[in-house]
């Protein structure tokens, strides 16, 4: 059985070993970054830098909380808003395979900046066992590249460091609950961010839609879940889909887009089922969605599969 204690205190350790000079770590204020950035802050202190990037692809008011959170963690920080850059980037790129590997080489080329001012040697990411397992390699098939896996440029100078990499999502937690962190229980969120939750072109304009769609998702199941109504989904959102349908303004046909809505459960991450979610909680999500975003949104639909066949993320 995982000893949640004793990884903390050999992992402690190894670091001290193994890392001995100044350190980057990319914080995104998700399980897996925390407890990384944790761990690596109790083995070489001020040495660690923790970095968040603001993609441009976070959800509603999520760098804000970063940076509380990295403020109450006592981290040494830095805070980048590279939104225009990711932007820039993504531009006309609407294959979800290009989106990841563009996002991960992205957030590494900000991140060589940063180590290059603040003479970095090594690179701490949050990796854990489904990273590189859905990556692929010469033995398996890809099933999605993670950014932080598939993503990393060949000619990266810095060292990498991943103390969770052969750890799953419910052992991190058990991780993050012994080193009393306050996001033990959050949901995951991947780490391109919303782009991957916009099917196709993650322009600006798309992503405020998605955003604020999924702000309205999360706030409905969570307040669904104080109620007693349903059981915590392991991970719940919106997603913009690419195509539109008919519908009505007033008096008047009009075309919109499609919102639909994901809630799964798991333990791990590496297989799921959708979240039966009850009938008074999906009308409330729709109405709300379709009453904020009129001008945008017209339609809301929920995903019932299961992982396999689908993944739990649409891209």
């Amino acid at each position: 059985m995982f000893n949640a204690e004793r990884f903390i205190e050999e992992t402690i350790a190894k670091i001290k070993k193994e890392v001995d000079g100044k350190t980057l770590i990319a914080f995104s204020g998700g399980v897996d970054s925390t407890v990384c950035a944790a761990l690596v802050n109790r083995a070489i202190g001020k040495q660690l830098v923790a970095v968040h990037v603001n993609t441009g692809y976070m959800r509603k008011n999520e760098s804000k909380n970063v940076k509380k959170l990295m403020e109450k963690m006592k981290l040494n920080y830095r805070f980048i808003d590279a939104s225009k850059e990711f932007y820039s980037a993504l531009k006309d790129v609407v294959d979800p395979e290009k989106k990841r590997k563009i996002i991960g080489e992205k957030f590494i080329r900000v991140f060589e900046k940063v180590a290059q001012k603040e003479k970095v040697e090594y690179l701490v990411q949050g990796t854990i066992a489904p990273d590189w397992i859905e990556s692929g390699d010469t033995l398996r098939d890809t099933i999605k590249s993670h950014h932080n896996v598939g993503g990393l440029p060949k000619d990266m100078k810095l060292k990498l460091v991943e103390p969770l990499r052969d750890l799953y999502k419910d052992e991190v937690r058990k991780i993050a609950r012994a080193l009393k962190l306050p996001v033990s229980e959050k949901q995951p969120f991947p780490g391109p961010g919303l782009a991957v939750r916009i099917i196709g072109e993650a322009t600006p304009e798309r992503t405020r839609i998605v955003r604020e769609a999924c702000d309205i998702v999360e706030k409905e199941i969570e307040n669904a879940v104080e109620k007693g109504l349903i059981e915590m989904p392991w991970q719940y959102f919106a997603v913009l889909l690419p195509v539109k349908s008919v519908g009505v303004h007033g008096d008047r046909r009009a075309y919109g887009n499609v919102i639909a809505v994901r809630a799964v459960q798991s333990i791990d991450a590496m297989t799921c089922a959708f979240s039966k979610i009850p009938d008074q909680v999906m009308d409330r999500i729709s109405t709300r969605i379709t009453n904020s975003l009129k001008q945008e949104i017209n339609r809301v639909v929920y995903d019932v599969t299961n992982k396999p066949p689908s993944t739990v993320e649409w891209e």
